[in-house]
């Protein structure tokens, strides 16, 4: 499609966006997200993209959502890449894998497993996928700085949710029991359903993506008898996101000069 055409899915134009665009999955948390900018503006909401811009630090940003999984969400990636986006942090959520993740905490994706489907079509299977380097270190600057509870490291994404959690019911229980124990003994942090396409497209398309989550859950946690809360309060992940963008705002204004 041509830049100056409604992109197909998110039905946004070039000057709709900013280059920094943050990518929750759920359309209701872009509201949220959208109120720690400078004079958001709701510009669009289709299918499952919702889409708010506004500013931080004087530089134009945005939030859309992506929905759940790979395949929508690297819809909303090239998309929004057609219009000028270039930096992209995902801020979403995810169960813990690793004994020591505990809800409520943030989890930084330093790299993702490609248990999935989407990052395929982009990359073959021996390419990593892996965040930019710089937005790793914002992200892990930003938890420090706001005093969060924060893990990076290595993080699992898979196309079905129910796969993870009911893998016994699969008529590949075999398969998907035998490697969540390989991601176990590799010390794979969490498990999620994005960031191994975002990645891969990102690469494709010579752009910035980074990741950081909500800890939802950890079923390692409850199989070990250990005390966990179930959290949805993505506040602390959402902040995290935010003060990472600022971080990465003012390294680019500080080279402008």
């Amino acid at each position: 499609m041509q830049q100056h055409e409604l992109q197909f899915h998110i039905q946004c134009k070039e000057g709709d966006v900013g280059r920094y665009c943050i990518l929750p999955g759920d359309p209701g948390r872009c509201e949220k997200i959208a109120a720690y900018f400078d004079d958001p503006v709701k510009v669009q909401s289709n299918r499952e993209y919702t889409v708010y811009t506004g500013t931080l630090l004087g530089e134009k940003v945005s939030v859309c959502s992506t929905g759940i999984g790979g395949p929508s969400a690297v819809i909303a990636m090239e998309e929004l890449h057609a219009i000028g986006a270039d930096t992209f942090i995902r801020v979403g959520t995810c169960g813990g894998i690793a004994l020591q993740v505990q809800s409520d905490d943030v989890v930084i994706a330093t790299g993702a497993v490609r248990h999935e489907g989407a990052s395929r079509e982009y990359a073959p299977i021996e390419f990593p996928a892996v965040s930019d380097y710089r937005i790793q270190e914002a992200l892990v600057q930003a938890a420090k700085n706001l005093g969060k509870s924060r893990h990076a490291g290595v993080v699992q994404c898979k196309d079905s949710f129910y796969g993870q959690h009911d893998p016994a019911r699969m008529p590949v229980s075999y398969e998907l029991q035998a490697k969540w124990e390989a991601w176990k003994r590799l010390g794979v942090l969490a498990s999620e359903m994005e960031s191994a396409a975002l990645f891969c497209c990102a690469a494709a398309l010579g752009v910035r993506c980074g990741s950081c989550f909500h800890v939802v859950w950890n079923q390692e946690r409850e199989a070990a008898g250990l005390d966990q809360q179930e959290s949805h309060d993505t506040s602390a992940a959402i902040e995290v996101g935010i003060e990472a963008l600022k971080i990465l705002i003012r390294e680019e204004q500080a080279k402008q000069g």
